[in-house]
C-alpha cells in the first residue's frame, strides 16, 4: 500500500493555562509520563489499580485480563458489581443525596432539577416496575425515549436489575427500531407518546407500534409508555402500560443486581459497511471504569463543576458522557432536550450563561452550523452572552477542522479554554486519543495523543509500524477494558471488523486513517479509511480537503468523498454549505473555480475537487452526523436506495445532485 498523504500543515500551539495545570487530575506532562509508564511496565496491574480505586465492588475480582480467547478479552471477569449503584447510591451514601444531579432543560426552556437523592428514588421505582412486569437479568430491553430525565432512569434501571437496555435514537424510523427490537430480541420497549425538538412535536409511540406489527417481534411483551406531550396515541390492551401507573405504587428502593464484570450493560447498535447494524456489546466493569476515568482524566472533573454534553442518548456519548460518566463521579450535568437553534441560534450560549457550565462538549457539526449562524445575525454570536463560567471545551464525533476549532477557542472559551479535541467510537467505550486540560499543548486538527494504557499507533496495510510524518492505518496494539466485547450474535463479524487475519488478528481495526506529527508524535485523524482517496496515485484524507475547504472565509461547511474516474481512477467529489445564499448559474460555476484554485493554493493542485456541489446543508441525522454514504451515492449519480427517514432535510439530496 502507498502511504495515506498528509497534506494538512497546523503549526499553532496553545499552551494550557497554568492555573489549570496546577489543579487539573493529571498535572503536567511529568505526571502523564508517569501514568503511561505505569501501564507499559505492569499492563494489567495498571488497570487493576484503577479498577479497585474507582468502582465499589460487591464481589472484588481476582484476575485482571484474560487473554486466553483472543480477541474476545475479558477485564476483571471474576468481580461482581452494579452499574446504577456506583452510580447513585454510592453517592448518596457519600452524603451527596442533596447535590444535584441533573438539571434538565426542556424545549420550551422549562427546567427542571432533580438530586442524586431523587434520581435513586426514581431509578429504584422503574426497576421495581420492570421486575414487575418479569423482567430479569439477561433480558433485553430497548429504549426508544426522547432526550430527557426518563431516558436516564430507563437506562439505570436496567442496569439496577441486570437487563441488558439497547437505545434507539428518537429520530429512527420504524423500519430502523424493528430491526434493532428482532436482533436483540427485546421482550419490552420503552417509549414515549411524543417528543418534541425546535418547538416541533414528532411521534414515537406511533412508529414503536408500526415496528412491532412487523414479523419477528412476538418477544415483546410490554410496552411502556412516558407520557411526555400527552398526545393522543393508540394503546394494546394487555400490551401496553403509563410509565406513570406502572411506577405509581412501587417502592424507592430496589436492591441491585449483582452481575459479573463481564455481564452485557448494553448493546448500541451502530453503521457498518454492509448497510446490516452492528450490536456494538459493553461489559458492565471495564466500560463503567472507564466512563468514570475519563470524566476525570478528560474533563478534569471537580466536585463544583457543571458539565454539559450536548448529545442524545441514543448515541454512545449520550451512553458515556450523560448517563454513565457524570453519574459515576457524583458530578452536576446540564440535559438538554432541544436543538441548538432552536428558538434561535444563540440556544447554546445563553443556556451556558444561565447554568453557569463549566465544561461543554459538543459536535464539530454544531460549532461550523453556529458559526454559520453567527455570521448572518450577529445578535446571536458568543459574545453577546456570557460565557465566563467555561473552563473547559470539548469536541466529540469527527475531527474538527483547524478553522472550526480557532473560532470556538477564541469566540466561545475566550481564549482561556483548552479545547479537548476526543476521538473515539462507540466501540471503544470512551475516549482513546485526546488532549488532556492540565497537560498538553494543543494543536488545532489535532486530537493529539493516547490515554494512558491506550496503545495507539499507525500501521500499513500489514500491521507494520509506519515512521511518524507518514499516514496510515489507526490500530489500538493491547486490550482495554472499555473495548467492545463482541457483535451481538455475530462474533465471526466482530473479528473480521475489528481484529483482521490481514493485520495478524491481534490489533484493534479503528477504520481510521491517521499521522503522527515528527515534531510531537500527536495524532490527526485523517477520516475514514474508506473515506481516504485515490487520486492519481495520491492517497488522501477526506477530513484534510475538507479542513482546507472550511477554511476558506466564504464557506460554512463541506464533505468530500471520492467518485470514480477514468483518468484519476478516483475524484474529488465536494459537497459545500455556504455563508451565503446557495448560488446557482454563472455565480455557482464562478463560486466552484475560485474554491478550486483555494484548496489549490492551501493543499496543492492534486486535491482540488473535480465537483462542487452546493446546498443550503449537507444531509445529516437529526443528531447532526452527515450521511457520508448517500454523498458517495449522489458523487457517483447513483439513485438513492437506501432509508432516509432518519434524514433532518431529505429535500436537501435534490439541490446536491447539481455538479459545478
Amino acid at each position: 500500500m502507498s502511504a495515506i498523504e498528509s497534506v494538512l500543515q497546523e503549526h499553532r500551539v496553545f499552551n494550557p493555562p497554568e492555573a489549570l495545570v496546577a489543579k487539573a487530575a493529571i498535572s503536567g506532562m511529568d505526571a502523564y509520563l508517569k501514568l503511561t509508564a505505569e501501564a507499559e511496565r505492569d499492563y494489567e496491574g495498571f488497570w487493576s489499580r484503577l479498577a479497585r480505586e474507582q468502582l465499589a465492588w460487591h464481589t472484588p475480582f481476582t484476575k485482571g485480563l484474560d487473554e486466553s480467547n483472543a480477541p474476545f478479552y475479558k477485564w476483571f471477569e471474576d468481580g461482581t458489581l452494579n452499574v446504577s449503584y456506583n452510580c447513585l447510591d454510592r453517592n448518596v451514601e457519600a452524603g451527596l443525596g442533596e447535590r444535584t444531579a441533573i438539571v434538565f432543560e426542556a424545549d420550551d426552556g422549562t427546567v427542571t432539577r432533580v438530586t442524586y437523592q431523587d434520581l435513586l428514588a426514581r431509578v429504584c421505582k422503574l426497576a421495581n416496575g420492570l421486575r414487575s412486569l418479569g423482567v430479569k437479568k439477561g433480558d433485553r430491553v430497548v429504549i426508544y425515549m426522547p432526550m430527557s430525565i426518563e431516558g436516564i432512569v430507563a437506562m439505570q434501571a436496567c442496569a439496577r436489575i441486570g437487563a441488558t437496555h439497547s437505545v434507539v435514537f428518537g429520530g429512527f424510523s420504524s423500519k430502523s427500531l424493528h430491526e434493532r427490537v428482532v436482533d436483540a430480541g427485546a421482550v419490552v420497549v420503552l417509549t414515549a407518546d411524543e417528543q418534541v425538538r425546535g418547538g416541533k412535536v414528532l411521534p414515537l409511540k406511533s412508529i414503536v407500534d408500526e415496528a412491532l406489527a412487523l414479523e419477528g417481534t412476538e418477544a415483546v411483551r410490554h410496552v411502556v409508555v412516558y407520557r411526555r406531550t400527552g398526545g393522543n396515541v393508540a394503546y394494546q390492551a394487555g400490551r401496553d402500560i403509563d410509565l406513570a401507573t406502572l411506577v405509581a405504587s412501587q417502592s424507592t428502593t430496589c436492591e441491585p443486581e449483582w452481575v459479573g464484570a463481564e455481564h452485557p450493560l448494553f448493546i448500541l447498535y451502530t453503521s457498518g459497511s454492509t448497510g446490516k447494524p452492528k450490536g456494538v456489546q459493553h461489559s458492565t466493569g471495564g466500560y463503567l471504569l472507564w466512563a468514570a476515568l475519563t470524566m476525570r482524566w478528560s474533563f478534569d472533573i471537580k466536585p463544583t463543576d457543571v458539565f454539559w454534553c450536548t448529545a442524545d442518548i441514543g448515541w454512545v456519548t449520550g451512553h458515556t458522557y450523560i448517563a454513565y460518566g457524570p453519574t459515576a463521579v457524583g458530578a452536576t450535568q446540564v440535559v438538554f432536550e432541544g436543538v441548538p437553534t432552536y428558538p434561535n441560534a444563540g440556544r447554546f450560549w445563553d443556556m451556558i450563561q444561565k447554568h453557569k457550565v463549566t465544561i461543554f462538549y459538543t459536535a464539530p457539526t454544531a460549532i461550523r452550523s453556529l458559526i454559520k449562524a453567527s455570521d448572518a445575525d450577529p445578535k446571536v454570536a458568543p459574545k453577546n452572552y456570557d460565557l465566563s463560567s467555561l473552563r473547559i471545551l470539548g469536541t466529540v464525533g469527527e475531527p474538527i477542522n483547524p478553522e472550526a476549532w480557532v473560532w470556538y477557542h477564541t469566540e466561545v472559551g475566550g481564549g482561556r479554554c483548552p479545547v479537548i479535541d476526543t476521538f473515539w467510537q462507540t466501540e471503544t467505550g470512551g475516549h482513546v486519543i485526546t488532549p488532556l486540560p492540565g497537560v498538553t499543548p494543543l494543536v488545532p486538527g489535532s486530537c493529539t495523543l493516547p490515554l494512558p494504557g491506550i496503545a495507539a499507533a499507525i500501521v500499513d496495510e500489514a500491521g507494520g509500524d509506519v515512521a511518524n510524518g507518514q499516514g496510515g492505518i489507526l490500530v489500538i496494539k493491547r486490550p482495554w477494558p472499555s473495548m467492545i466485547r463482541t457483535i451481538w450474535n455475530d462474533p465471526e463479524r466482530f473479528k473480521k471488523s475489528y481484529f483482521p487475519e490481514e493485520l495478524g488478528g491481534r490489533l484493534y481495526l479503528a477504520g481510521d486513517g491517521a499521522v503522527r506529527d515528527a515534531e510531537r508524535g500527536y495524532f490527526t485523524i485523517m477520516g475514514r479509511i474508506d473515506d481516504v482517496l485515490n487520486v492519481a496515485g495520491h492517497r488522501m484524507g477526506t477530513m484534510e480537503i475538507e479542513s482546507a475547504l472550511v477554511a476558506n472565509p466564504i464557506v460554512a461547511e463541506a464533505a468530500v468523498v471520492g467518485r470514480p474516474d477514468d483518468t484519476t481512477g478516483e475524484a474529488i467529489c465536494a459537497f459545500v454549505v455556504l455563508k451565503q445564499t446557495r448560488p446557482s448559474g454563472e455565480d455557482a460555476t464562478r463560486i466552484a473555480n475560485e474554491l478550486r484554485a483555494w484548496v489549490a493554493r492551501e493543499i496543492g493542485p492534486i486535491a482540488k475537487p473535480k465537483d462542487i456541489r452546493f446546498g443550503e446543508n449537507l444531509p445529516k441525522t437529526r443528531s447532526g452526523k452527515i450521511m457520508r454514504r448517500l454523498l458517495r451515492s449522489l458523487a457517483k449519480g447513483e439513485a438513492i436506495t437506501q432509508d432516509v427517514s432518519t434524514l433532518e432535510n431529505p429535500a436537501i439530496l435534490e439541490q446536491l445532485g447539481e455538479a459545478k
